[in-house]
């Protein structure tokens, strides 16, 4: 099986808090650089589940950049597009309770278009994964929409990561869902937020709901199952939901669920 994956590439900067933030002072942390980005999360856990990986987007030419990159191909993944500019950077921070929240600067990846593919990318891949972030921009969106055209020419199948409800706010539901179904998914994964966000289930998909400790809702033509999660000794939620992604990809429901509890127990995105 090879799946490819359209989105971005960064330098995710992870910093373990060891006490909530305290304005105007400091606290104690741990910091640690990591490649991440959804999209190259989700090629980097397929890779580990045993399935081929290939991750499709405009990466940055700097320095920063090139760690990415390295820590990614380290991982067996395949990396295909342009570098360009500056490279993108995440920073997570991962309190006391483990929770995390993030502040992104997507750096070239937000500058992906449709020139920047070719059809040829997409020829051998059984699915294509694109993420939301790629849609937050008109010519990512467009990037998108020419690459589920690509993979589906193949006989590849199309799935989708909602991303953020934030971002679907940001570019407008109306405006969002239309990208969406440019793009023509078979496979919608959403948190419960993300969910609302789209106005419900995407119709005539399969929507998987990421509901974290809770396990996963898999909503598909009005039936709807409830899964339970896997138990883990969670340590740093960042990546879970792409990790899940990727095992549901490669293996179904159950190694989905496997695969985000994996992820849970060690810190960062990737495995």
């Amino acid at each position: 099986m090879i799946v490819c994956t359209l989105g971005d590439l960064v330098l995710d900067v992870i910093v373990r808090l060891h006490g909530p933030l305290a304005a105007g002072d400091d606290v104690g942390a741990r910091t640690e650089l990591r490649a991440g980005g959804q999209a190259a999360n989700v090629a980097a856990w397929v890779a580990a589940l045993g399935a081929r990986a290939r991750w499709i987007g405009r990466r940055g030419s700097d320095g920063g950049a090139a760690r990415a990159e390295a820590q990614l191909a380290a991982r067996g993944v395949s990396l295909l597009g342009p570098r360009q500019g500056r490279g993108g950077v995440v920073v997570s921070l991962v309190g006391p309770d483990r929770d995390r929240s993030m502040a992104s600067d997507r750096g070239s990846a937000a500058m992906l278009d449709a020139d920047d593919l070719q059809a040829a990318w997409f020829a051998d891949c059984d699915w294509l994964h694109v993420s939301g972030y790629a849609l937050s921009q008109p010519g990512g969106a467009a990037a998108a929409a020419a690459a589920a055209s690509f993979a589906r020419r193949a006989g590849a199948r199309v799935s989708f990561d909602a991303a953020s409800a934030a971002l679907i706010g940001s570019v407008g539901a109306a405006a969002f869902a239309a990208r969406v179904r440019a793009v023509d998914p078979v496979l919608v994964f959403a948190t419960v937020g993300e969910v609302d966000a789209l106005g419900g289930p995407w119709p005539g998909a399969t929507t998987v709901v990421k509901r974290g400790a809770d396990g996963c809702t898999i909503v598909d033509a009005g039936r709807r199952e409830e899964l339970p999660a896997v138990p883990a000794q969670a340590v740093d939620a960042t990546g879970a939901g792409d990790a899940f992604a990727a095992g549901f990809l490669v293996g179904g429901p159950a190694l989905a669920l496997q695969a985000g509890a994996r992820c849970v127990a060690t810190v960062g995105a990737m495995p």
